[in-house]
């Protein structure tokens, strides 16, 4: 049974940081892509961060310069390490394993495991 678990998540002023985290068991996300997604109050949800099999990384482009997706193999763990938040990246947060279509990330629709999410809030 695959179980994705997130924490960290909480409430920050603009500008601060916060690291999040994913617990995996019952997947060998290592033959696959793992990502971050985020949904707001009335939005979709959007993908924020993948990282593939090769420990390739992509960002969504309101994210780039500021997060960092990892990974922790020994720990089977994913990490994203959010830095200079904004207001706008007040949203639930959720890890994702085993897209259909790992060269469109971005699609959730494409994702069979799915977390329960952590809430990030940043203030102004």
């Amino acid at each position: 049974q695959v179980q994705l678990v997130e924490s960290g998540g909480g409430s920050v002023q603009s500008g601060g940081s916060l690291r999040l985290s994913c617990a995996v068991s019952g997947y060998t996300y290592s033959t696959n892509c793992m990502a971050w997604f985020r949904q707001a109050p009335g939005k979709e949800r959007e993908g924020v961060a993948v990282i593939d099999s090769d420990g390739m990384r992509s960002y969504a482009e309101s994210v780039k310069g500021r997060f960092t997706i990892s990974q922790d193999n020994v720990k089977a763990t994913l990490i994203l390490q959010m830095n200079s938040l904004k207001p706008e990246d007040t949203a639930m947060y959720y890890c994702a394993a085993d897209s259909k279509d790992p060269l469109r990330w971005w699609l959730h629709r494409d994702y069979a495991y799915w977390g329960q999410g952590t809430q990030v809030t940043v203030s102004s």
